[in-house]
């Protein structure tokens, strides 16, 4: 199965600064099968365990949130995380364009883009979780929603759209405040399978930077949240082991039900730990002064940036190099 085509390659530079915002993805959902890989409505009450982590998930009158319905938290997290690392302030409530998500999340713009958002969003709110999973040091035991509420806000005399409005759980607050977040590749969005998106995710959480990481298939199975025959899902993994569409991974299956994951390259790491020289940092601070930027926010815009180009196979060759010539690209700001 093809990925879906880059649909908006001249991304809009006027709402949000799009292109400067990596996606970020939550541990905690990372870790554990919260999303629905099912392409139609998922009515199952789940249960899921996995160590001391207990996880139960109650369906809206719409069904279980799927793997697709992520996109919208992936989005609001990828975003207060980009002012956190600003220094800005940031909350609950978060406002957007529907524009800005679906071009952010690689989606079409017309058709009924909009009334997928609103099911989306009645899945995310209507759902109800009860987890032993903790974020930022915090266990919840109650039931609570992924969003405390979630939908459109009209102009005034309803003639159109004017915003997005989330307001996002205390349980995915806390991860985000606690920078429980990795960046994950731009290239997610183009991933057309729920199981191959899911799959991503858990190697982004658990292979990371490692050379080699490996899971059983009946325990990968479990953390998928599949309820697929296994035979199906073994043959499901090797369809997608075989089309090798995944970003920056790749799977391998042997023959005794082992699932091994290595990165594309192993000249090449996925890390938050990229260092920019003394030298670079001296002359990106002349450059930011000079138009007006202040240099941390602008130091956190290139590290994003760079770590986001890593997950996709192509980390900076001179990193200093690279950031000063960055810094010499923004537009000044006075």
């Amino acid at each position: 199965m093809a990925l879906f085509p880059v649909r908006h390659p001249q991304k809009d530079f006027f709402v949000l600064d799009i292109a400067d915002v990596v996606p970020k993805d939550d541990t905690a959902s990372m870790e554990h099968p919260i999303f629905s890989l099912a392409t139609k409505p998922d009515m199952r009450v789940l249960h899921y365990q996995g160590g001391n982590n207990a996880l139960e998930i109650r369906p809206s009158y719409q069904g279980l949130p799927t793997i697709f319905d992520k996109d919208i938290l992936i989005f609001c997290i990828s975003h207060l995380i980009h002012l956190k690392n600003q220094g800005k302030p940031i909350g609950k409530r978060v406002r957007f364009s529907a524009r800005e998500l679906l071009i952010a999340t690689n989606r079409k713009t017309g058709g009924n883009s909009y009334q997928r958002l609103e099911a989306a969003f009645s899945r995310l709110q209507g759902t109800q979780f009860k987890t032993t999973v903790g974020t930022g040091g915090k266990v919840e035991t109650r039931f609570f929603s992924l969003v405390d509420e979630g939908g459109f806000v009209m102009k005034d005399d309803f003639s159109r759209l004017d915003y997005c409005e989330v307001v996002l759980s205390d349980w995915l607050m806390r991860a985000i405040e606690a920078s429980e977040v990795v960046s994950i590749s731009p290239d997610y969005f183009r991933l057309r399978r729920p199981l191959e998106r899911r799959l991503y995710e858990i190697a982004r959480k658990h292979c990371g930077s490692q050379k080699r990481w490996h899971i059983g298939l009946e325990k990968l199975q479990a953390k998928t949240g599949s309820n697929a025959p296994l035979k199906r899902f073994r043959l499901n993994l090797r369809q997608i082991i075989e089309e090798d569409h995944t970003p920056f991974y790749r799977f391998e299956l042997d023959a005794n039900d082992l699932v091994i994951v290595r990165p594309r390259s192993a000249k090449v790491e996925l890390r938050d730990d990229i260092r920019i020289p003394e030298w670079a940092e001296e002359k990106a601070r002349s450059i930011a002064r000079d138009k007006g930027w202040d240099y941390y926010a602008l130091q956190t815009k290139w590290l994003d940036f760079a770590r986001a180009e890593t997950g996709r196979g192509n980390p900076p060759e001179n990193a200093g190099a690279a950031f000063v010539a960055y810094c010499q690209k923004q537009k000044p700001l006075r």
